[in-house]
């Protein structure tokens, strides 16, 4: 059983930008068969998603917490837990809606969410993740952990509540489609390729935003996302800490687990990890650790406190 990561505030803002996996043309959430197969009727507490209809899920997370299960047809651990969680979430009397997830049919979600097994639960408050834990869980814990998350959602203003019908949904029952602006052509450009898996064109197009307008803050911060998921693509959990276990002076296997950590939302592990390895590092290293702590910065939000502690304590080992 792996342990719950209570929900933390680090993790509203983090590596994973859930906004580029909104498809312009998308359908509304899938319905009748998988996951409800095994948990009874879908309505608006308790619905399938999956990478085509996530945009709507994402909209309704504005407005209360949405718990996320990516789980499978051939995991039976899965489809127990996805009947506890439906039970659970229908205990909180609209508080919380389950969206859940075919991971065999969502692969972009199981990517962005950097699922390691199934199940993997996480869940999205204000559109933005929360990782929250995998595989099966006590009934008490889970209650636990759906506390500390409608915490920090009232955090976040995120505190309506969700009754069947209220959810958007139109005269036939279907998740309206969000209303959104149109992106600027180079910030879709990188949505798309982050879409498809492809962050080095992601980085590029966000580096040609910034070359036309130094002013955009969206692009910077965008391009230190698509950085960190690029660091990270094809590498395992268990292969980035054994890879730091093995090597505790390997300068790369370091970074990389700062990464790892930041992309869980373990924001302050990051940033120590890399500020208590400067001091031992040559001139060359220290120059980039310097520069990958000021892209994680930009990835956690400049203006977090977490933030301007790290930036202190840098500028104290620089000077």
């Amino acid at each position: 059983m792996t342990n719950p990561i209570p929900p933390s505030g680090a993790a509203l803002r983090g590596a994973v930008d859930l906004s580029a996996l909104v498809q312009r043309q998308a359908q509304g959430a899938t319905g009748g068969q998988g996951a409800h197969a095994a948990s009874g009727p879908s309505d608006q507490i308790v619905f399938e998603t999956d990478d085509a209809a996530f945009g709507s899920t994402l909209e309704l997370s504005r407005t209360v917490p949405v718990i996320v299960a990516l789980w499978a047809t051939w995991s039976e651990p899965s489809k127990a837990l996805l009947a506890t969680l439906e039970r659970l979430v229908r205990a909180r009397a609209g508080r919380l809606v389950l969206a859940a997830a075919d991971a065999d049919r969502s692969p972009q979600l199981v990517q962005a969410f950097q699922a390691q097994a199934i199940p993997t639960i996480v869940a999205v408050v204000a559109g933005q993740p929360v990782p929250l834990f995998a595989g099966e869980q006590p009934d008490e814990v889970i209650d636990q952990v759906f506390d500390q998350l409608l915490e920090l959602a009232g955090q976040h203003g995120v505190t309506g509540s969700i009754e069947p019908g209220e959810n958007g949904a139109d005269t036939d029952g279907a998740p309206a489609e969000p209303v959104e602006e149109p992106l600027p052509p180079l910030h879709q450009e990188a949505y798309d390729a982050i879409e498809r898996g492809d962050f080095a064109a992601a980085s590029s197009a966000y580096r040609t935003a910034i070359a036309q307008d130094p002013r955009d803050a969206l692009a910077v911060a965008g391009l230190a996302q698509a950085n960190l998921l690029g660091r990270l693509h094809g590498k395992t959990l268990d292969a980035i800490r054994n890879a730091a276990a093995a090597a505790p002076q390997d300068l790369g296997a370091q970074l990389d687990v700062a990464d790892l950590d930041l992309s869980g939302g373990h924001v302050e592990d990051a940033f120590d990890r890399l500020l208590t390895f400067f001091p031992s590092l040559d001139a060359d290293g220290k120059k980039l650790v310097r520069e990958r702590l000021v892209e994680l910065f930009e990835v956690v939000g400049t203006d977090d406190p977490r933030v301007a502690v790290a930036r202190r304590r840098l500028t104290t080992l620089l000077y």
